[in-house]
């Protein structure tokens, strides 16, 4: 039985499952989610042999002090911008003995949104040891019309699915 709900502990689950198979470690910097994913995937028994660690870099500063986010880019773009996740994979992944990194940053909500970037922006990316930083996923998506719980729901959600193999 889950704290989490069933949506979200099933996948993962087979995050785990399959990393553990691929014999791949995966890492995590969280903002918006507050931990939510690297949570999940403690749920599960055997997560220790595929969470290498998980940080919870919610302010700016805890951005560049623990991923080195450099500092222009929040300043030019937003910490809820592409170019910051794809700095934080990246952070995560140097920073961490993992095989994979995701990072999740954006707007939950109610309020922080703007007309650029309302309420529901997240953004996403996914570094992979010895690929090539360019080659990293960087996405943004919007959740229209969910409250905070949805937007950091689906948020998880959709890190859960980058961390599969």
């Amino acid at each position: 039985m889950s704290i989490l709900p069933a949506d979200i502990a099933e996948l993962a689950a087979r995050v785990i499952a399959e990393n553990r198979a691929a014999g791949r470690t995966v890492a995590l910097a969280e903002s918006c989610t507050g931990g939510l994913v690297a949570a999940a995937l403690t749920e599960i028994a055997g997560s220790s042999a595929v969470l290498d660690r998980g940080m919870v870099t919610y302010s700016n500063e805890a951005k560049q002090e623990l991923l080195g986010v450099p500092v222009d880019i929040i300043d030019t773009f937003g910490a809820v911008s592409i170019a910051c996740a794809w700095a934080m994979a990246q952070g995560a992944l140097k920073r961490s003995r993992a095989d994979v990194a995701v990072a999740i940053s954006g707007i939950a909500g109610p309020d922080g949104g703007s007309a650029q970037k309302p309420v529901g922006t997240v953004v996403f990316a996914r570094a992979i040891r010895g690929q090539d930083e360019e080659d990293a996923l960087a996405e943004e998506r919007l959740f229209e019309g969910a409250d905070r719980d949805g937007v950091r729901h689906q948020a998880a959600l959709v890190a859960l699915e980058l961390l599969l193999p």
